[in-house]
């Protein structure tokens, strides 16, 4: 089951199937319940809901807009420096594991999906790649452990951090440079009872123009998604529908001699074991004025 975002008259979820969507209900037990539309009623009851099949209207995905499957309100939590060989790569390199996962945080706003074109923000000299795992959260966590945590997750996309780095780079605070416009290419919501445990290792890649530049496991994570949302609960709750994108492996562009970024003409795809990929082209400052796919 694929979960994407849609938007017709209004934001709501709907399930992919080949060349079509499936919009406004799930069988949840036997019942019908309209869940998908609008996409709030799906994250309230996202946890009983994965486990069903749908029942809704079918429409052509031609006919659609695509979103990202994300509330407006909801928290997007990311994980730096999560992979030792990133770490090494970089300007962080000889400080060690930091004794906690280092956190920062995107907007929705910054958040698109598969196919759409991303513009490098005017000032800096391209983009830079970060491919990823992102979870969901499906439950309410207050002071949890790694497992009820775990537990949690309602499912999986592949994910590119897309970053500018020289907005990045101007304090010691990383938002700046992590909100660029659509800078956040989501794929589809897959349930986690058909991807299994990232610590098993799902292999993450990431291609420039059709070239291999990251290649790296989810087992080589320091920090696991159960152990990093536990320690998130312990000073906010988390809610369903949040996200934690839980970082990228070795292979990003700026740590590289010489340096190399995305530029308009560029084509950067990522792609996740079980969980698809996402391939967007770059663009030049002008063309920021898109229209936007956020959800």
């Amino acid at each position: 089951m694929r979960i994407v975002g849609i938007r017709r008259n209004a934001t709501e979820g709907a399930v992919q199937r080949g060349d079509g969507v499936e919009v406004g209900a799930l069988s949840d037990d036997g019942a019908e319940v309209a869940v998908l539309a609008p996409l709030e009623r799906f994250w309230a009851g996202a946890a009983g809901f994965l486990s069903g099949e749908p029942a809704g209207e079918r429409v052509p995905a031609s006919s659609v807009t695509f979103v990202p499957p994300v509330l407006p309100q909801a928290r997007v939590i990311c994980v730096g420096l999560n992979y030792l060989r990133h770490v090494a790569e970089g300007s962080y390199a000889g400080e060690g594991v930091p004794p906690h996962p280092t956190l920062f945080a995107r907007w929705t706003r910054s958040l698109t999906v598969d196919g759409v074109p991303v513009p490098v923000p005017s000032g800096e000299d391209g983009l830079d790649w970060e491919g990823e795992v992102a979870a969901y959260v499906a439950a309410p966590l207050v002071d949890a452990d790694p497992e009820e945590a775990l537990a949690a997750v309602a499912g999986y996309s592949v994910f590119n951090d897309l970053t500018a780095r020289r907005a990045q780079k101007l304090t010691s605070q990383w938002i700046l440079g992590k909100n660029a416009d659509r800078s956040g290419p989501l794929g589809p919501l897959v349930p986690a009872s058909e991807v299994g445990d990232l610590r098993d290792g799902l292999r993450v890649r990431t291609r420039v123009n059709g070239e291999v530049v990251q290649d790296g496991r989810t087992d080589e994570m320091v920090y696991g998604v159960g152990d990093t949302l536990a320690l998130i609960s312990r000073t906010f709750t988390l809610r369903p529908g949040d996200l934690l994108a839980t970082g990228t492996p070795a292979g990003v562009g700026y740590a590289r001699t010489p340096p190399w970024l995305l530029r308009p003409g560029d084509v950067v795809e990522v792609e996740a074991e079980r969980l698809g990929r996402v391939r967007n082209p770059i663009v030049g400052n002008d063309a920021r004025a898109l229209p936007e796919t956020e959800g």
